[in-house]
């Protein structure tokens, strides 16, 4: 049977997130990101230079991944030098009839690789699906295609039959089930299917009791992407690892950043639902995202060591609370400058805002 892991010691995490400011915000002069800039993820170029790849949305609600320079002031994010897009809905799978999109960027620069590896959604014809692209110069980027879950007997279903999101990659390599040194991904299955077969609902895989959006964990063969790339797309014995439990994630949760590996183990920020939850893609105006934190074990990522009971950022000032779909704090981006760690997240899905997480006990 699958199921979450409980936490097994601490109850909550010695971290915080301290708010910086607006990085982004969208250009009303600009028909790519008339409807928004938002949800970024980041990658440090051979230059030197840190870069941000934020969402642009234009007009009809068709997203791009967007290039830009980060600019760094007094040791901090304080602006953003607009470089273009390296990424638009070109591929069938990218688009269908009525919609389009490559959405939601997060970019690991995963070590055993040597190369940037960037996830995404690609909004196309049967809804959003994750998929790939890499990079080793940041600047162009070869897309490795649709996101593939290998067949589990167990779970008496097919994870390639349902919207897949908040993909993220674990930036070294970590012990896989086996114990052999393994690539690790997070990513977050959504069992709703109302919205195309006509009110008939899905059912989970077996075992899950519990049918919210919750955190999932898969494995990609180590040595089998050292010899071929385009095995990083193929993800094999994933298993649910974290279910909603506080309250400001009572509708669904999803990985935010790249885990960052700290000295308990591996944190990871996530975003945290609560309030309305509407069916299908509907943007979810009433809801509430709020970003957390969750410990994983370094020896064994399914296992949580500690998760926040509360948020360690809501939606609070102008920019978070109104625009887009208001109510929204989105992490999904985390880089050190200069000895400080800062997280990128999206604001009421029209804005990019800068936050500086801190130990609460130094």
């Amino acid at each position: 049977m699958t199921t979450h892991s409980p936490v097994e010691s601490m109850t909550d995490v010695p971290y915080a997130l301290r708010r910086i400011g607006t990085i982004m915000t969208s250009d009303a002069n600009d028909p790519f990101e008339v409807e928004g800039v938002l949800n970024p993820g980041t990658a440090w170029g051979p230059d030197g230079e840190l870069y941000l790849y934020p969402r642009i949305v234009a007009e009809g609600n068709v997203s791009r991944i967007a290039r830009a320079r980060v600019v760094v002031d007094d040791g901090q994010p304080v602006a953003v030098e607009r470089l273009g897009v390296v990424l638009s809905p070109d591929e069938g799978w990218e688009y269908g009839a009525s919609n389009a999109g490559v959405e939601d960027p997060r970019i690991t620069f995963v070590a055993p690789l040597g190369l940037h590896v960037m996830t995404y959604v690609a909004y196309g014809p049967l809804g959003p699906k994750s998929a790939m692209a890499v990079s080793t110069d940041t600047v162009t980027w070869r897309r490795l295609g649709p996101v593939r879950f290998a067949y589990q007997p167990e779970l008496d279903s097919d994870l390639n039959l349902f919207p897949n999101k908040d993909i993220v990659f674990f930036p070294d390599a970590v012990p896989g089930p086996d114990g052999r040194p393994s690539l690790a991904v997070l990513h977050r299955p959504m069992w709703d299917l109302d919205w195309l077969r006509d009110g008939e609902g899905a059912r989970p895989p077996a075992g899950i009791d519990d049918d919210r959006p919750s955190i999932w964990i898969g494995y990609i063969d180590l040595e089998a992407a050292t010899r071929d790339l385009s095995t990083l797309t193929h993800i094999e014995k994933s298993e649910m690892i974290v279910a909603p439990e506080a309250w400001y994630e009572s509708a669904k949760i999803g990985a935010g950043p790249s885990p960052l590996r700290v000295p308990e183990g591996w944190l990871l920020l996530h975003h945290g639902v609560s309030g309305a939850q509407p069916k299908g893609f509907e943007l979810a105006h009433g809801s509430k995202y709020a970003a957390g934190a969750i410990i994983l074990d370094a020896a064994d990522p399914r296992r949580i060591i500690a998760r926040s009971s509360e948020p360690l950022l809501a939606p609070e000032v102008a920019e978070e609370v109104s625009g887009t779909l208001g109510n929204v704090v989105f992490p999904t981006a985390i880089e050190t400058i200069g000895g400080r760690d800062f997280v990128f997240y999206g604001m009421a899905d029209s804005s990019i805002g800068v936050a500086e997480l801190r130990r609460t006990n130094d």
